[in-house]
């Protein structure tokens, strides 16, 4: 089976083509379950995601594709929420979706955040110490997993994308958030949008994952597409890491009820 559920549309205002084009594509790379996980409506960054009055658009739109395509592909919906205390809405937390994905895309830099993946805010990596900068970052994720709110963990290791690496043992600075992933019982995924980044590698790095398999924690995956092209990316790359490390099996969703599934 394959599984391809972190994946975007033209709402989120950094994403081209349709809808459509994009699940068009995902029939024709054989994709059995395919989903769409937008950028969830929130108080804070509006430029790159889609605002809450667009909800009811992006819900009936891929509702609809469902049904239009059911025969060739199943259809889930969902969305990536940024972890943000105070700016998470009711309406997303609370929407009739197959799946939640939680992602960390701020951290706090003084009295503002910065968005560490963004390349306007490169320059912070140079004014501050970059253990102080990944620990930081995993104690977001952890926080994430204990709010027992999400799904799935967005690419876990988003922090290290321009390549700027911690000197400590990255196995320590991610232990306690793995194990609060563990306890909320939430999956990882292995998102192969890191192939196309500075880094060149997934989310999660090749150490995390064997640490992943180690607590027993699930896995399922993503392109993270932005544009039709970027559908399905690397995806025979990102399985054969996973069944390199002993994964057998990968989740899929339901109404938010969980499924384990035969690689």
């Amino acid at each position: 089976m394959r599984v391809d559920l972190h994946n975007h549309t033209t709402l989120c205002n950094h994403a081209s083509g349709t809808s459509e084009e994009y699940l068009l594509r995902a029939i024709e790379l054989g994709i059995d379950i395919y989903g769409f996980s937008d950028h969830a409506p929130m108080n804070y960054d509006p430029k790159y995601r889609m605002d809450i009055s667009d909800k009811p658009l992006y819900e009936k739109e891929i509702l609809d594709l469902k049904e239009k395509y059911k025969e060739k592909i199943e259809v889930l919906l969902a969305y990536e929420v940024d972890y943000l205390e105070g700016y998470i809405l009711d309406e997303i937390i609370n929407a009739k979706v197959d799946y939640l994905i939680g992602s960390v895309h701020f951290l706090k830099n003084k009295n503002d955040m910065w968005g560490f993946d963004n390349p306007e805010f490169i320059g912070v990596y140079k004014s501050k110490d970059i253990d102080t900068i990944w620990t930081e970052y995993f104690a977001a994720i952890e926080a994430m997993a204990k709010t027992g709110l999400f799904d799935i963990v967005g690419h876990l290791d988003l922090i290290k994308v321009f390549k700027f690496l911690p000197k400590k043992d990255i196995r320590l600075l991610a232990k306690n958030a793995l194990l609060a992933i563990k306890k909320s019982n939430m999956v990882l995924e292995i998102n192969t949008a890191g192939l196309r980044k500075p880094i060149k590698e997934t989310y999660p790095s090749r150490t995390l994952l064997e640490l992943a398999y180690e607590l027993d924690i699930n896995i399922t995956f993503g392109s993270d597409a932005h544009s039709v092209d970027q559908v399905g990316f690397k995806y025979e790359e990102g399985k054969s890491l996973a069944k390199d490390i002993g994964y057998t099996k990968c989740m899929t969703f339901s109404n938010r009820d969980s499924q384990l599934i035969i690689l």
